[in-house]
C-alpha cells in the first residue's frame, strides 16, 4: 500500500493504543494524541517505531484545542484517516444528582465525547476533500444504541456520534470521504473496570460469547474498515459486544 499517515485520539492506553499499535503493523505511520498521560504516550512511540509519525497533547474537553489538533497534524505530513478514540464514560443519578453535578457531567460528556470529536471531523474531512478523499472512523459504544442506566449524558453523547458518522457517510460520499463507527459492548480497559465496579461475574453472564472483549478485538474492526478492501462501504457501524445486543 503506499504510505498513509492516521491520526488516533486518546492513543496512549486501551483502545487507541491497541489501535495505534494494529494499525502501524498494517503499515500505517501514527500520528499518536495524548492527554496528561506524557509517559505512556511516549512508550507507544518507542513500541510503534518506525511508524510513529508525530505526538500530540490536546485536552478534548476543550473544543477550541480539538479545532487546532488536525491542523497541527497537518502541519507535519499528510494525513488519511481519523480514528475519533478518546472518550469519557461519565455515571450519574440523572434525577437525584445535584444542579452543579448534572451540568457537569452534560459538560463534560458532550465536548468530550461529541463536540470535540465533531470538529476533529470537521477539520480532517476539509483535507481529506481537498487532497482526494480520506476515512473516519468513530469510536462509539454498545450503549449509543440502547442506553444505559446511570450513564445517560454518555449513552446520549455516543448516539449522537452514531448518527454524525450516518449523516457524514451521505453527505461526503461523492467527496471520497468515507465514515465508520465501531460500537463496543464492555472492553477490557482500565476505564471500563473502573465503570463496572464490583459486577464483573454479573457483566460476563450477560455475554454469551462469555468474555468481555480485548482492545485488541477492536482494533481488529478498525484495522479492516480503513483498509482498500473496505472501500465501496461507508456509514457502516460495527458492532463489538458479544452478542450481548443484536439489533
Amino acid at each position: 500500500m503506499m504510505k498513509k499517515r492516521v491520526l488516533v485520539t486518546g492513543s496512549s492506553r486501551g483502545i487507541g493504543k491497541a489501535i495505534a499499535l494494529r494499525l502501524a503493523t498494517d503499515g500505517w505511520d501514527v500520528a499518536v494524541h495524548f492527554h496528561e498521560r506524557a509517559q505512556a504516550a511516549e512508550e507507544v512511540v518507542q513500541l510503534l517505531g518506525d511508524r510513529a509519525a508525530g505526538v500530540y497533547e490536546a485536552n478534548l474537553g476543550d473544543v477550541k484545542l480539538a479545532r487546532k489538533l488536525v491542523s497541527r497534524v497537518v502541519k507535519d505530513g499528510p494525513l488519511h484517516a481519523v480514528v475519533n478514540n478518546a472518550g469519557v464514560y461519565v455515571t450519574m443519578d440523572f434525577a437525584g444528582c445535584s444542579d452543579a453535578s448534572f451540568d457537569a457531567a452534560l459538560s463534560r460528556c458532550m465536548t468530550v465525547n461529541f463536540e470535540s470529536p465533531a470538529w476533529i471531523v470537521r477539520e480532517a474531512s476539509q483535507h481529506f476533500i481537498k487532497n482526494g478523499g480520506g476515512t473516519v472512523v468513530n469510536v462509539c459504544s454498545r450503549v449509543g444504541h440502547r442506553g444505559e442506566p446511570g450513564a445517560a449524558f454518555y449513552s446520549a453523547s455516543k448516539a449522537a456520534l452514531l448518527n454524525l458518522t450516518k449523516a457524514l457517510a451521505a453527505e461526503q460520499a461523492k467527496e471520497n470521504v468515507r465514515h465508520f463507527a465501531i460500537a463496543p459492548g464492555w472492553v477490557n480497559t482500565a476505564m471500563a473496570r473502573d465503570g463496572m465496579g464490583d459486577r464483573e461475574a454479573e457483566i460476563l453472564a450477560s455475554i454469551p460469547l462469555g468474555r468481555m472483549a480485548s482492545p485488541e478485538d477492536c482494533a481488529a474492526a478498525v484495522s479492516f474498515l480503513v483498509r482498500d478492501d473496505a472501500a465501496y462501504m461507508s456509514g457502516n457501524v460495527i458492532d463489538i459486544n458479544g452478542a450481548s445486543y443484536l439489533r
